[in-house]
C-alpha cells in the first residue's frame, strides 16, 4: 500500500522537485516534506522522518552524498533513492558508499520512478539498468583485496569460525540469494515463503552482522563468496 509509505523529495530545481512530489502524491504516496538545499534537507528529514528519501546529488550548501551520510548514519532504517542527472561511475559509487540503496537517472519515466520508490521502500536495491553491474563489479573489486581480520574462511555462523555471528540456515540461504541480486519477491517465491518473512530474515541478519542496509549486506556476502555458493 503506497499510502502507508512516507516520502521526502530533495532537489534544488523547484519545478522538478514539485513535479516529482506531485507524481508521488498522485500515486498514493504520502509526501511529508520537500527541500531545495543540503542543510534544509537534513533539518526537514530529521523532523519529518520519511521512510524513503528521493535525493538529488547536486545540492547547494551541502552535497547530496553528505546529506545521505548524515541522515543514514543517524537512522539506519531510512531508504535513500538517488535521482540524479549524472550517470558518472564515480557519482554512483560515492552515493552507494554514503548509504544510498538505489540510484535512478532523471531520464527515467514516471512509471519507472514510481516503481523504484516502491521497491526502495520494500528494501530492494534499485539501480538504473547498467548501474547495478557497476556497483556489483566494485564490490567484487573491493572483495578481491586483503580480507579483514574477521573474514576467516567459512560461512557466517559456521561453528568452526570464531568471531562470526551465528546465522540460522535460513538466514544464510536468504543471504546467498540477496548476494545473487534477487529481489525480496523473487527470494520469497524461490523459498516458498512470504515477502514479509524474507524481510524479517534480512532485518535479523543486518542486526546480527551490525550492518545498516541491504547494500552493505550484499557487499558482506560477496566478500565471503556467497554469491558463488
Amino acid at each position: 500500500m503506497t499510502d502507508a509509505v512516507t516520502v521526502m523529495v530533495v532537489d534544488d530545481h523547484p519545478m522538478w522537485r514539485d513535479a516529482v512530489a506531485r507524481d508521488l502524491a498522485e500515486a498514493g504516496y504520502h509526501v511529508v516534506a520537500t527541500a531545495g538545499d543540503g542543510p534544509e534537507a537534513v533539518r526537514r528529514a530529521r523532523a519529518a522522518r520519511p521512510a524513503v528519501l528521493v535525493l538529488d546529488l547536486n545540492l547547494p550548501g551541502l552535497p547530496g552524498v553528505e546529506v545521505c551520510k548524515q541522515l543514514v548514519g543517524a537512522d539506519a532504517s531510512l531508504r535513500v533513492l538517488v535521482l540524479s542527472a549524472s550517470g558518472e561511475h564515480e557519482d554512483v559509487l560515492e552515493a552507494v558508499k554514503s548509504g544510498a540503496t538505489g540510484y535512478l537517472l532523471k531520464s527515467a519515466g514516471r512509471e519507472e520512478l514510481l516503481e523504484a520508490v516502491r521497491r526502495t521502500a520494500a528494501g530492494d536495491a534499485v539501480f538504473t539498468p547498467g548501474l547495478a553491474g557497476l556497483v556489483l563489479g566494485e564490490y567484487r573489486r573491493l572483495a578481491a583485496g586483503p580480507a579483514p581480520a574477521a573474514a576467516a574462511p567459512g560461512l557466517p555462523g559456521h561453528p568452526g569460525v570464531p568471531g562470526f555471528p551465528r546465522l540460522t540456515d535460513r538466514e544464510t540461504e536468504v543471504l546467498r540469494l540477496v548476494a545473487k541480486g534477487l529481489s525480496y519477491k523473487q527470494i520469497a517465491e524461490r523459498l516458498v515463503i512470504s515477502h514479509r518473512t524474507v524481510q524479517n530474515h534480512v532485518q535479523n541478519t543486518l542486526g546480527k552482522l551490525q550492518l545498516h542496509n541491504r547494500v552493505e549486506l550484499v557487499r558482506y556476502a560477496i566478500e565471503r563468496g556467497l554469491d558463488d555458493a
